[in-house]
């Protein structure tokens, strides 16, 4: 019996100390594939994906930046990509923030060493520039009970932060029960001594982390674009959920309108992750979720998106908790209790 999935593939953070070793670990069998990735790094005077993930100690300072995390997460997750089991089939592809490159060519709007190339050049470029910062703040609680007027109001804040003359502070993700902000230091410090500490940890800045989908990034979408060429893009073989939660259907989408909306609107303006998983929920109604390595933390945004819209009639934690236990209903590749179900 064939398993409907809607396949998302995530953004910087989600290669850790615990992910070194993924691609040894998971894919030893796609030598070849990786081989490519390796050979664009080479050609560029890079380091490979494979010697890096074959490192013997992890380094935050070094594997945190632009330069080296971006890479080695495409490598993880577009060999994750290709490491389904034959009874799934994709209905739909989306990603987060960086993971919508990574979806153009796991759906076939650009070919694997080209998303690789897009998420290496992209990559090299903001670690290169790195305006601005971000941090990570929650506006759901510990029960993912939906509170919009909590929510409402931290962006209300965000708002009169950035427009005051001197700082910089917008919304940079849309993130399920999170709000990842971005702007300068100025903006960032007014937020985080205006907002109470949460769980001791919130609000919690990003390393390495530049101020992505805000306008302060015009400059690096602007070499992006210089950079990439309109060439590499092609209708999607399976529909794509972008950062506003529109769907760019095969045999439908301008592919040159796709280029310019990767380097341009999605570089510059706020990434919605939430309404990316609304509309996959409502318009695709998929048996089933799966989010690719490395890293596990974004299935806790899925998860969260369906919370926040009311999707099957889930309403907090709890009810996600009784129908993934029941069901099944989301796998992150990058865990090993759910990664067995999908591969």
């Amino acid at each position: 019996m064939t398993r409907r999935a809607v396949l998302i593939l995530p953004g910087r953070g989600t290669y850790n100390a615990g992910e070194l070793g993924y691609l040894k670990r998971h894919h030893a069998d796609r030598v070849d594939l990786i081989a490519r990735f390796d050979a664009i790094r080479e050609a560029a005077g890079e380091v490979p994906v494979s010697t890096l993930d074959g490192a013997e100690k992890f380094s935050l300072s070094r594997y945190s930046r632009g330069d080296v995390a971006s890479p080695l997460i495409a490598a993880c997750a577009l060999a994750d990509a290709t490491a389904l089991a034959d009874d799934i089939e994709i209905v739909a592809v989306s990603g987060n923030s960086m993971g919508w490159y990574l979806a153009l060519a796991a759906g076939g709007a650009v070919t694997p060493e080209d998303g690789f190339r897009i998420v290496n050049t992209m990559g090299g470029l903001m670690q290169a520039q790195l305006i601005g910062g971000q941090l990570v703040y929650p506006w759901m609680g510990v029960d993912w009970v939906p509170e919009a007027a909590r929510k409402a109001d931290l962006l209300a804040q965000v708002e009169e932060i950035g427009a005051r003359e001197g700082q910089a502070l917008a919304l940079s993700i849309d993130l399920g029960g999170m709000l990842v902000l971005a702007g300068d230091e100025a903006g960032l410090a007014a937020f985080e001594a205006a907002v109470p500490r949460v769980n001791d940890r919130f609000p919690m800045r990003l390393p390495n982390h530049a101020a992505f989908h805000t306008r302060l990034q015009a400059p690096v979408a602007a070499l992006g674009r210089d950079a990439l060429a309109r060439s590499i893009f092609h209708q999607p073989a399976k529909p794509l959920i972008d950062g506003r939660g529109h769907i760019w259907w095969p045999g439908a989408s301008d592919p040159a309108r796709l280029h310019d909306y990767t380097l341009g609107h999605q570089v510059t303006e706020a990434y919605d992750f939430t309404a990316a998983i609304r509309m996959a929920a409502r318009e695709f109604a998929p048996d089933l979720f799966i989010v690719t390595g490395p890293g596990d933390t974004l299935g806790g945004a899925v998860a969260q998106s369906l919370v926040a819209c009311g999707w099957r009639g889930l309403g907090s934690k709890a009810d996600f908790t009784q129908v993934q236990e029941a069901e099944g209903l989301l796998a992150s590749m990058g865990r090993s209790d759910q990664r067995g179900h999908v591969t």
